[in-house]
């Protein structure tokens, strides 16, 4: 495998290794900690996008100050995922200045603000560019600010805290975001409700609930064709319009928002696609990071996944590590994993500001806002 490293990580450092099609940062700093990520392509393109910015969080100068984590598991192709990463972080900032203060409607205005320029987007190219219309991505942010962890989530990602507690040698997993994917019955009951007349709304297709047969998940930045009946037609593609006409949306770019305290037990926190957690449950991901060096944890996380496709279709990871992007799917999805460790001292207030961080999976240069 070729393999390409630039000069080691420095504070503030925002490049990474090169190892096949694995890119990895096994670690760096940020406000409140240390963190890893590692990213793994099995697509052609890499439709895994992900971002962590450290320092100051709005358009000002004058703050909050924190950290701000994104992962956006693109499907369809890596138009909206990279819009998202692009873009994202730089809306956040403003409403946060505009705010003046840090919350989850902060995060939910970015979210929707984000969604209509790449809806422009789409509608912009949709002559030259039809396809656009069926890409889409879904999008779990994080935000650690004055004690308080952030989440807003549309899609199938998750994130999963990592709590000690006294008297019990294991750490304990807890879930922090709600998923939107037809799997699960609540999301089909949700679905159901806000479309009544609907009697396909949520489809059994190879064994597997689908929207309106089509996509599992429920929410997303993107697939204008399932939001806008504008694009419901020529020059889409035949196999992602729908047969009669709809008047409402049928996805949502609406994020599910929480907001955790945080304690001085919560030791980690792992943000990933869906293409870790298909491999592994969340106790086994946190047991793997409390029982392991911190050191290019994000990365362990990735080849144990990788371990457990491999031994799914009863051959070895070497094996699958010969196979090539695109054929790779096959055996597993792009994965993007990002594990942020929580310093009780310094979620408390003693922070130094002085060296930002600015990174995104995959190694490209973080763009400027």
């Amino acid at each position: 495998m070729v393999k390409s490293c630039w000069k080691p990580s420095i504070e503030g450092d925002s490049r990474g290794c090169l190892d096949g099609l694995l890119w990895y940062k096994d670690m760096g700093q940020q406000v409140y900690g240390d963190f890893s990520m590692a990213v793994v392509q099995a697509n052609s393109l890499l439709e895994d996008q992900s971002q962590l910015e450290s320092g100051l969080l709005s358009s000002s100068s004058s703050g909050p100050y924190g950290t701000f984590i994104g992962v956006y598991d693109g499907h369809g192709g890596p138009e909206a995922s990279s819009f998202i990463n692009n873009n994202l972080f730089c809306n956040f900032k403003s409403f946060v200045s505009e705010n003046q203060e840090m919350s989850t409607n902060v995060l939910r205005k970015a979210f929707l603000a984000t969604e209509d320029k790449f809806l422009s987007l789409v509608r912009k190219q949709w002559l030259v560019k039809p396809q656009m219309a069926s890409v889409g991505s879904c999008c779990l942010t994080g935000v650690i600010c004055n004690g308080l962890l952030y989440i807003a989530n549309a899609g199938d990602s998750r994130v999963v805290l990592g709590r000690s507690v006294r008297g019990a040698k294991e750490v304990i997993a807890m879930q922090l975001s709600t998923e939107h994917n037809a799997s699960f019955d609540a999301v089909r009951d949700e679905l159901r409700s806000l479309h009544p007349n609907d009697q396909q709304i949520v489809v059994m297709k190879h064994k597997v609930w689908r929207v309106k047969g089509l996509i599992q998940i429920s929410r997303s930045i993107g697939d204008a064709y399932l939001k806008k009946a504008e694009f419901n037609k020529e020059p889409l593609l035949p196999k992602f319009r729908l047969h009669e006409p709809f008047r409402k949306p049928i996805l949502s770019a609406e994020p599910s928002l929480l907001v955790h305290k945080l304690h001085p037990d919560d030791q980690f926190l792992i943000f990933a696609s869906d293409g870790l957690w298909e491999h592994l449950s969340n106790q086994q991901a946190v047991r793997i990071v409390q029982t392991s060096p911190q050191n290019g944890i994000a990365r362990r996380l990735v080849k144990t996944a990788l371990k457990e496709a491999a031994q799914k279709r009863e051959m070895r990871y070497s094996d699958l590590n010969k196979i090539d992007r695109g054929v790779r799917r096959h055996f597993h999805d792009d994965i993007t994993v990002i594990v942020v460790f929580l310093d009780p001292q310094l979620i408390n207030g003693s922070s130094c500001y002085n060296s930002p961080m600015s990174i995104k999976g995959g190694g490209r240069l973080a763009s400027r806002c």
